[in-house]
């Protein structure tokens, strides 16, 4: 369950479950609880420089307060403020939140116009030969300054040469094994093999694909530091463009530029491979 209070002193709370997403905006204040088995998340931001050890706490603002001062500002007495907790609570135990009608303010009710929160798991996939994607942004979640791309790899399928023009990538795999040669200006390339559980990263506007090299289904969560999810599909600005520029640039035959796809693929389909790539 996750609350957030904004300067206009609404509240707004909501339940999630796997797959879905949040989104609190810089300096707002905000809670995350457990409900029945405990949670694990990913946090991501949109400040690389940013600490989560620099987090503002609510006890740790309280301990570092003259007393006095805390007294005055709620009415409190000595006694009330001997209460108050003589270290600093970060992740710690607390009771099960009860019903969400419960939690939610009679102001606020079902949300308060703004929603904090985006139902991933319950979004469609847009499906593909090899694979599928869900994209998450500014259009589709109107509150966040970041975007991100859950892509699902068939067994054998590639994420198609591709690039980004507004942002950095930052890839966590979650799924499978993968390969991905990453190619910046300057003929400078590398390629890297992942697992589930290591991280990547592409620079903004260098070419990759990423490709399911293992013996199942291949999953990346990929993450930008923008609110529009952008890309450049290779095959799709080859058909787009006349095709006597491209012919002078490839050499290609007029039979195959013809038949190159206009429509983003994505996730293109292909058979396994093991071998390293040279």
């Amino acid at each position: 369950r996750v609350t957030i209070v904004d300067t206009d002193g609404n509240l707004f709370v909501d339940d999630i479950v796997a797959g879905d997403l949040w989104f609190f905006p810089t300096g707002l204040p905000h809670s995350i609880q457990a409900l029945e088995q405990g949670c694990e998340f990913l946090l991501a931001f949109d400040d690389g420089g940013f600490s989560e050890n620099e987090t503002l706490l609510l006890t740790d603002f309280l301990l570092h307060t003259p007393s006095e001062v805390i007294a005055k500002n709620f009415g409190w007495t000595d006694e009330i403020v001997a209460m108050l907790p003589k270290h600093d609570l970060y992740i710690f135990p607390g009771p099960k939140p009860g019903p969400l009608k419960d939690d939610r303010s009679p102001k606020s009710g079902d949300s308060i116009g703004t929603p904090y929160t985006f139902h991933m798991s319950k979004f469609p996939a847009t499906e593909y030969p090899g694979g599928s994607s869900k994209v998450v942004d500014s259009r589709n979640f109107p509150v966040t300054t970041i975007s991100c791309a859950l892509i699902k790899v068939d067994q054998g399928g590639m994420r198609e040469m591709h690039w980004h023009p507004n942002a950095d990538e930052w890839q966590l795999f979650l799924e499978g094994e993968a390969r991905m040669t990453v190619f910046d200006t300057g003929s400078l390339a590398r390629t890297f093999n992942y697992r589930a559980g290591d991280v990547g990263t592409v620079p903004r506007a260098a070419g990759h694909y990423i490709e399911n090299i293992g013996d199942g289904p291949m999953t990346v969560l990929a993450l930008f530091a923008s609110p529009r999810y952008q890309d450049i599909s290779l095959q799709s600005l080859l058909a787009l463009l006349p095709p006597e520029l491209v012919k002078a640039h490839l050499g290609l035959p007029d039979e195959v530029i013809a038949v190159l796809k206009q429509e983003r693929q994505s996730v293109v389909a292909g058979s396994s491979r093991q071998q390293p790539s040279r």
